[in-house]
C-alpha cells in the first residue's frame, strides 16, 4: 500500500508518499485493544502478524473466542462493572475503541480506564478512535480539524466527553494522546443489503444529507499509522475524501450489489418511516476534509473512493 504517489482528495491536495508502517506500534511491542470488536480484530491480526504481543479486551466469552486464531490474546470484561486489574497498561501501546454507554451525554467507560491508568500504570500511547459527528450539522460544509466541534446528539456528546477527559489526562502527565475521527465505516461485510432488501426508504436525493465514510482496512491502516508516527496530541479525520450524500450511498450499494433500488420519501416524511438513530443522521450534514491525515501521517488509502471499495466487494469471482 506504499511507495508510490498519490493525489489526495479534497480541495488543493497535493501527491503525497507513504513511509512504511512497521508493526503498527511505537517504542512498545505490547499492544492492548480496548473494545476488540469488528475493527480490533482486524487491526489485531495485522499487529500480531507483525510480531506484536496483542491482547483484546472484549465483554462476553463468544467475542473472546474468536481472538486467539487471528494470534491475540484475549481478555473478557465487563469495563463498566467489572475490577480492570487484569489489564496490565503500563508501557503499552492502547487502541481505545470501546464505544461509550448507549445512554447520557458523558462516558463513564473512559473515565473508569483513566482512573485505571493512574492506578495501574500509564500507557506510553493511546490512540482513541472516535467519531465525526462531535462537529455536529455543518450545512454540508467542508470541515477540517481546526472546526469548531458542536455536538448536538447525545452519542456525539458522549464522543466529546471522552475526548476532552483524555486530552485532560494527557495534559496532567497521563501519556501520549492520538485522537481519530472517523467516519462511517463500511467493508465487504458491512453493506446495508438486508435494509436494502428489506424495501426501508431514503429520503429524497436532492433532500439528502451530505455524508462520509472509509473502508475499514483502510481504517486499519490509519491506526497503525498513527500509533507508530503521529505527533502526540494530534487529531485526524478519518475518511476517504470522498463524500456523497447518504441516499447516493444507499444507490450505489444497491446497484453494485444487482438490487432494486430502495424507494425514496421528502424528507419531511422520515420520522416514523425510519429509524430513530438514522433520522439523527438525516439531521447533520458535513463534508470532511481528510487533508491533514494524507499530508502528516503519508497514509496511502487503499481504497481512496467508494467506487473502489464497492468493486472490490462485487469483483467477479
Amino acid at each position: 500500500m506504499c511507495g508510490r504517489l498519490r493525489k489526495a482528495a479534497g480541495p488543493g491536495i497535493g501527491p503525497q508518499r507513504c513511509p512504511p508502517i512497521e508493526n503498527g506500534t511505537g517504542a512498545s511491542n505490547i499492544v492492548i485493544i480496548i473494545g476488540c470488536g469488528y475493527i480490533g480484530r482486524l487491526l489485531g491480526a495485522r499487529l500480531a502478524a507483525g510480531g506484536a504481543s496483542v491482547t483484546g479486551v472484549v465483554r462476553s466469552a463468544d467475542s473472546a473466542a474468536l481472538l486467539p486464531p487471528l494470534g491475540v490474546k484475549a481478555l473478557a470484561l465487563d469495563l463498566l462493572h467489572d475490577p480492570l486489574d487484569a489489564i496490565d497498561t503500563a508501557g503499552a501501546d492502547i487502541y481505545h475503541l470501546a464505544p461509550p454507554p448507549a445512554a447520557g451525554r458523558e462516558d463513564p467507560l473512559t473515565a473508569r480506564l483513566i482512573d485505571h491508568f493512574a492506578a495501574r500504570g500509564q500507557p506510553r500511547r493511546l490512540v482513541y478512535v472516535g467519531t465525526t459527528g462531535i462537529y455536529g450539522d455543518c450545512g454540508g460544509e467542508w470541515v477540517d480539524e481546526t472546526r469548531t466541534p458542536r455536538p448536538a446528539a447525545d452519542r456525539a456528546l458522549r464522543r466529546w466527553d471522552a475526548e476532552e477527559r483524555l486530552r485532560a489526562w494527557r495534559a496532567a502527565g497521563g501519556a501520549e494522546l492520538v485522537i481519530l475521527r472517523v467516519a462511517g465505516i463500511y467493508a465487504c461485510d458491512r453493506l446495508p443489503l438486508e435494509r436494502i432488501r428489506s424495501g426501508q426508504p431514503v429520503v429524497s436525493v436532492d433532500e439528502a444529507p451530505w455524508s462520509n465514510r472509509i473502508h475499514a482496512e483502510d481504517l486499519v491502516e490509519i491506526c497503525m499509522a498513527a500509533m507508530a508516527r503521529a505527533p502526540d496530541g494530534a487529531v485526524y479525520n478519518v475518511c476517504d475524501g470522498h463524500p456523497s450524500t447518504m441516499t447516493d450511498y444507499f444507490l450505489r450499494v444497491a446497484e453494485a450489489a444487482g438490487l432494486a433500488p430502495p424507494p425514496q420519501i421528502p424528507l419531511a416524511q422520515a420520522p416514523g418511516k425510519v429509524s430513530a438513530g438514522m433520522l439523527s443522521y438525516l439531521r447533520e450534514s458535513r463534508r470532511l476534509s481528510n487533508r491533514k491525515l494524507l499530508e502528516e501521517l503519508g497514509v496511502r488509502l487503499r481504497y481512496p473512493t467508494l467506487a473502489a471499495g464497492l468493486a472490490d466487494c462485487f469483483a467477479e469471482g
